[in-house]
């Protein structure tokens, strides 16, 4: 399983993003091999609109089917959810901590966006 989890650089202990569509990037763990790659998002920080869903299709891209992240807009969950792809959100603490709590099952799945868009 690969796991997304937005995060403004490539270290494991920044703090979560609390954005999904407009994190910096994100932190791609896979749970079998145990690697950790950063895939950048920066190119969707400053559109006027579709951030969200330019930013799902690129976790689609990397093979991701769980996000981790603060926040998530109508749109962007939309596209997430058409991916197959589970978000799971969390408040504050690094990717690291993220990364354990959704381990742990402390993390309970989203069902629905949590913010309007353009916040």
């Amino acid at each position: 399983m690969k796991i997304a989890i937005s995060s403004p650089g490539p270290d494991i202990n920044a703090p979560l993003d609390p954005r999904f569509g407009r994190a910096s990037g994100f932190l791609l763990v896979d749970e079998d091999s145990g690697s950790v790659e950063y895939v950048n998002n920066e190119q969707n920080l400053n559109l006027a609109q579709g951030a969200g869903i330019q930013s799902a299709m690129n976790v689609a891209k990397t093979g991701a089917t769980a996000v981790i992240t603060g926040h998530v807009g109508p749109k962007a969950y939309a596209a997430l959810n058409k991916g197959n792809i589970a978000v799971y959100l969390r408040e504050g603490g690094s990717a690291a901590q993220a990364l354990e709590a959704f381990k742990r099952g402390e993390l309970a799945k989203a069902h629905g966006p949590d913010k309007q868009g353009h916040w």
